[in-house]
């Protein structure tokens, strides 16, 4: 990807979120209520400094991912151990219990921390997803899930990907959805 300026997207997406053309993110998303914001995963790091400091505290509300995982794991430490010698051919479930189970997983404890941005009248804006690698918890599936697409405000995740042709690549490996979601790169 051609060298990013992480000030400008991030303020071309607060643009777009506090414009009055939601209705415009929705057609774009084919019926989503989410914004990408790609960067190349080495410049992570400017990206979320710059949505520190470019996205207002009043109206939006950043998502840390490496936080809620340990928040996640420090909760269940002392079942981890258990889920993974039960879980073993499907790892993957300790992070997103399959449709029908309930307990709380790291799938759960996002989607809570995006309705509680919701319930306060701010637009969640996830950071660091690239800790959901392995996870079985993909962005669909947080972009196409009740809460987002009901959502009043849409959601922004930074994206760390390459491009590749028209391909986006998520962490440089693999490829992603754009699907339900406006890209801004």
């Amino acid at each position: 990807m051609p060298l990013q300026d992480p000030d400008q997207l991030i303020l071309e997406t607060r643009r777009l979120v506090e414009s009055n053309k939601r209705l415009e993110i929705r057609l774009n998303a084919n019926g989503g209520n989410s914004i990408l914001v790609v960067c190349n995963p080495s410049d992570e790091l400017s990206f979320i400094e710059s949505m520190k400091r470019n996205l207002p505290s009043d109206s939006f509300s950043i998502i840390d991912l490496n936080k809620v995982l340990n928040r996640f794991l420090e909760q269940n430490k002392d079942h981890l151990d258990d889920l993974f010698e039960l879980l073993q051919g499907s790892v993957q479930q300790i992070f997103k219990a399959p449709n029908g189970e309930n307990r709380i997983d790291l799938f759960k404890m996002i989607l809570d921390a995006i309705k509680d941005c919701f319930t306060q009248g701010k637009t969640p804006v996830l950071i660091n997803s690239g800790t959901l690698y392995g996870t079985g918890i993909d962005n669909i599936h947080i972009m196409e899930h009740e809460i987002v697409m009901k959502g009043s405000l849409p959601i922004i995740i930074l994206y760390p990907a390459t491009k590749e042709a028209d391909r986006l690549l998520f962490l440089g490996k693999r490829p992603a959805s754009k699907y339900r979601c406006l890209i801004v790169s």
